[in-house]
């Protein structure tokens, strides 16, 4: 019997230590991309983020848009899109601070994909988020696939 009321004392101060910890409120932490928040991010110029851009898309920027590109991002930039977004078949515009909380229609080769524009996506392409393969689901083996199948009734 003393067991178990140490057992019970054991467990009702495990539950004051949890309730103590669970008075502090949890701050959300803000986003960051490499030290600078979103709204300083907004603040720089184009030639300030792209330095921040991880090497590939930096490249991107460094090199030049073609035509497509750099029509989607004047295109993007200019105004808010509703709740399709922009529709295009352009994967591979590197994400600036700018297309943040916008949403952008990405074409996956069949169809076009809806995606709202988060800050962890900065410096990530477009094309990333709208996958093109599509998952294979395999069934069971179909008539004949083996021996055994040979004589299962077909219902």
């Amino acid at each position: 019997m003393a067991k178990k009321m140490g057992g019970l004392a054991k467990a009702a101060r495990r539950k004051l230590r949890k309730r103590a910890a669970g008075i502090e409120v949890r701050r959300k932490k803000e986003f960051t991309y490499r030290g600078y928040t979103l709204d300083e991010m907004k603040a720089m110029t184009l030639q300030e983020v792209i330095e921040l851009l991880p090497a590939r898309p930096r490249r991107t920027f460094v090199r030049g848009l073609d035509e497509e590109q750099t029509i989607f991002v004047e295109r993007f930039r200019a105004k808010p899109w509703e709740e399709k977004g922009l529709r295009t078949h352009c994967r591979d515009v590197p994400i600036l601070p700018d297309f943040v909380g916008k949403k952008v229609s990405i074409h996956n080769g069949k169809a076009f994909e809806t995606v709202e524009i988060k800050p962890e996506m900065i410096g990530h392409y477009i094309g990333e988020f709208a996958m093109t393969r599509k998952v294979v689901k395999h069934s069971g083996p179909g008539v004949g696939a083996t021996r055994s199948s040979k004589f299962m009734p077909l219902k």
